[in-house]
C-alpha cells in the first residue's frame, strides 16, 4: 500500500471483501431468510392447523399435559403461541435421579387450546437458516468465531468502502447496464449505498450479540460461572436445587395473567423449575415484540404459593444497550411491513457482497488473455456460492415435501439435502465452461424453486390454489414468493446467457476499483 488514503482504503476494501466474501454472502442470504423463521417453520409443518390462543390458556394446557408425562422433570421450558407461531413448543429437562422412562422427543409441540401433542413432521424449519447464519454448520464454538471474524472483515470493508467512495450521493442514482466491469461497479455501489445504514447496523449488532463469547475475560475474572454474571446483571434469582419435599404446583394461568397485567404486554415463554417440589419456581418472560430491547423483563413466582419473589428487567444502561442491539439485529419487534422492508434490505446486502465478488474478477479479466489461476479459482468459488447456495436452500425446502413425513431422522435428512445439493452444484460446475456454468446454474436454481409450490400442491392439501381459496395467506404467500424467486432466477439465467458486450477499455480510470 503505497498510494494515497483512498487507494489504500480501496485495496483494503477489496481484499477484506474477497477473503470473507463467500461466507458473508451465505450469512447475509440465510440471515435474510431468518426474518421469516416462524413462517418458514409453519410452512414446513403443513399438518399443523392450530389456531393461536391467549398465552394464559396455552400455559395452563401445556402444564396440564406435562403433569401427565413429566411430573418429576427438573424443568419445563414452554414457548407460548403467538400470531406467528400458533402452537406451544415445550422443551423438558428430565430429572437425572428419576427412574428411566421411554425417551421423549427433544421438542414437544402442543395444541395451545387443548394441550394435546400435535403431530407435525419432524423438521428444523426456519431455525436451520437462523442457526446456519451465525454457526455455519460448524461445531461450537468454531462456527460462531468464524462468523464473528467475517463480521469484523465486513465492518472493515464497510468503513474502508465509505472512505473510498467520494461520490456516495451520485452512486445512489448511477446504474449503467451492459457496460461490463463498470456495470458491476455500479451495481455494487448502488446496492451498498442504497442500504448503507442497514449494512452498518446489522454488521455491528451481529458482532455485539456474541461479544461475551468473543471476549469472556471480564466475566471469567469476576465470576466463577457465566451464569453467575447473568443472574447478577439481570436480577435473575439463582436456581435452587429441589428439596425433595413434594408440593403441588399452583395454577400457572393466573401467574401469566398477572405478569401480562403488570407489563401491559403478552408473555412469550415460561420456565418452571423443580415442578411439584417445595422449591419450585415459575418464571414468566415478556414477549420481545413489545420493545426494541430483545431481552424483556421477567417475573418469578414461587411455584408452591404463587407469591411474586423476584423481578428482572431493569438491567441498567449498558445491558439495556446490548438488549436493544440484539433486538435491532433479530428484529422480532417488527411488524409485517417492516419485516418485509428488512427482508429487502437484507437482499441488498447479499447483492452487495455478490457484486463485489463479481467485480473482483471483472476488474482482472483482460481481453484475449489467458486467466491466471487465482482469477479462475475466484470465479469458480463465486459460481459455487452465488448459484450453489440458493439451489441448496431450495433443496432443503423441496426435501421437506418429498421426504416421507414419518421417516426416521427426517429433519437431519432435510439438512443433508441442502448441503449435498450445494456440494454437488459446487463440484459439478467445474465440468462446464464458466460462461455456461452461470446461466445453467441460474436455470437449475429457477427450476428447483419452481418445483417447490408444485411439490407442495401434489403432496399436501396446502397447495397454492387451495390456500388462495381458503384464505390461508401464509401458505399462499410462501408459494407466491417461491414463484417470484424462480422468475428472478430465470431472468438472471437469461441475462447471464447473453453474449458479453465488448466494451472498449478506458485508458484512464475515473473511479476507484477495489483492487
Amino acid at each position: 500500500m503505497n498510494g494515497n488514503l483512498r487507494q489504500n482504503m480501496a485495496w483494503i476494501h477489496g481484499w477484506l471483501g474477497l477473503v470473507a466474501g463467500w461466507i458473508l454472502f451465505a450469512m447475509f442470504l440465510t440471515g435474510t431468510a431468518s426474518y421469516f423463521r416462524p413462517e418458514i417453520t409453519r410452512w414446513m409443518q403443513p399438518e399443523i392447523a392450530a389456531a393461536p390462543v391467549p398465552a394464559a390458556t396455552a400455559a395452563r394446557s401445556a402444564v396440564a399435559y406435562l403433569q401427565t408425562v413429566g411430573a418429576d422433570d427438573a424443568a419445563w421450558y414452554i414457548l407460548l403461541p403467538n400470531e406467528r407461531d400458533v402452537v406451544t413448543r415445550v422443551y423438558a429437562q428430565p430429572n437425572a435421579k428419576a427412574v428411566a422412562k421411554p425417551r421423549r422427543r427433544e421438542e414437544l409441540v402442543l395444541d395451545g387450546a387443548t394441550g394435546r401433542p400435535v403431530e407435525g413432521r419432524d423438521t428444523r424449519g426456519g431455525e436451520h437458516f437462523y442457526r446456519f447464519h451465525f454457526q455455519l454448520q460448524l461445531p461450537y464454538p468454531w462456527g460462531r468465531f468464524l462468523a464473528g471474524l467475517c463480521g469484523l472483515f465486513m465492518l472493515g470493508a464497510i468503513i474502508s468502502g465509505v472512505v473510498t467512495h467520494k461520490r456516495i450521493f451520485a452512486d445512489f442514482f448511477t446504474l449503467r447496464w451492459n457496460k461490463g466491469q463498470r456495470s458491476w461497479l455500479d451495481a455494487h455501489n448502488v446496492s451498498a449505498v442504497l442500504a448503507l445504514p442497514y449494512h452498518a447496523v446489522i454488521t455491528y449488532t451481529g458482532i455485539i450479540t456474541l461479544i461475551a463469547m468473543y471476549m469472556p475475560w471480564p466475566v471469567t475474572a469476576n465470576y466463577a460461572k457465566p451464569e453467575d454474571f447473568y443472574n447478577a446483571a439481570y436480577g435473575i434469582p439463582a436456581e435452587q436445587p429441589a428439596t425433595g419435599r413434594a408440593a403441588p404446583l399452583v395454577a400457572v394461568a393466573p401467574l401469566v395473567a398477572d405478569a401480562e397485567r403488570r407489563w401491559g404486554a403478552p408473555a412469550a415463554r415460561i420456565v418452571v423449575s423443580n415442578p411439584n417440589d417445595a422449591a419450585a419456581t415459575v418464571t414468566v418472560y415478556r414477549t420481545p415484540r413489545a420493545s426494541l430491547n430483545a431481552r424483556g423483563p421477567s417475573l418469578t413466582y414461587a411455584g408452591s404459593t404463587g407469591e411474586l419473589i423476584a423481578q428482572a428487567g431493569d438491567p441498567g444502561p449498558a445491558l439495556a444497550t446490548v438488549g436493544v442491539m440484539l433486538g435491532l439485529h433479530v428484529a422480532q419487534f417488527a411488524g409485517p411491513a417492516l419485516r418485509w422492508t428488512l427482508f429487502g434490505l437484507g437482499l441488498t446486502g447479499a447483492a452487495m457482497v455478490g457484486t463485489g465478488l463479481l467485480l473482483w474478477t471483472a476488474a482482472r479479466r483482460r481481453p484475449n488473455a489467458r486467466p491466471f489461476f487465482g482469477l479462475k479459482l475466484v470465479e469458480r468459488l463465486n459460481i459455487a456460492t452465488i448459484v450453489g447456495l440458493p439451489i441448496g436452500m431450495a433443496a432443503f425446502l423441496l426435501a421437506n415435501r418429498l421426504i416421507p413425513a414419518d421417516m426416521a431422522a427426517r429433519a437431519d435428512w432435510e439438512v443433508k439435502a441442502m448441503f449435498w445439493t450445494w456440494a454437488a452444484v459446487a463440484v459439478g460446475q467445474f465440468v462446464r465452461p464458466a460462461r455456461r456454468a452461470w446461466p445453467e446454474g441460474f436455470a437449475l436454481a429457477a427450476l428447483v424453486f419452481l418445483a417447490i409450490p408444485i411439490a407442495d400442491a401434489i403432496t399436501t392439501s396446502r397447495g397454492l390454489p387451495g390456500s388462495l381459496l381458503a384464505g390461508d395467506s401464509l401458505f399462499a404467500a410462501f408459494d407466491l414468493a417461491m414463484l417470484a424467486i424462480a422468475l428472478l432466477l430465470g431472468v438472471a439465467s437469461w441475462r447471464a446467457g447473453k453474449p458479453p458486450r465488448q466494451v472498449p477499455r478506458r485508458t484512464r480510470q475515473a473511479e476507484t476499483i477495489h483492487a
